[in-house]
């Protein structure tokens, strides 16, 4: 099955949590909290813990995140994790990585697996899809 939704980020929190040992390189690594809400195919909202290396003033590095998403997906309510990454030189959006975690589902949305995607557009509108079986 496939859903479609659009999102927006309603808290992006930086934390002071930092890799231990410190170890210097070429990009700071920095944590933060997202708090998200999601309209259309995928109804409900996520906590989001973000993980990234970027250089803000080149608009190079890579991101990491691992969300729990509680909400309405396909006429079902329940809850899930996913997890997405991908990394930009500036410009682009490559290596992009969306899963959703295996055993994770809760609710109606028990026994969820698949995949997805993340794009933002030109206007700034949000888009997240889901290619997904529940089991």
């Amino acid at each position: 099955m496939r859903a479609d939704a659009t999102f927006s980020v309603l808290s992006f929190t930086p934390t002071d949590l930092a890799p231990e040992p410190a170890v210097s390189t070429g990009l700071p690594v920095g944590i933060s909290r997202m708090e998200k809400r999601f309209e259309g195919g995928l109804s409900g909202r996520s906590a989001t813990l973000f993980t990234a290396a970027f250089d803000h003033a080149a608009g190079t590095g890579t991101y990491l995140a691992m969300e729990s998403f509680e909400g309405e997906l396909g006429g079902r309510r329940g809850a899930f994790n996913f997890v997405h990454s991908a990394s930009t030189t500036g410009t682009d959006r490559s290596a992009e990585f969306f899963a959703i975690v295996p055993g994770s589902g809760a609710g109606e949305l028990a026994g969820i697996a698949g995949t997805g995607g993340l794009t933002v557009e030109a206007d700034g509108t949000h888009r997240i899809w889901l290619d997904y079986e529940l089991g």
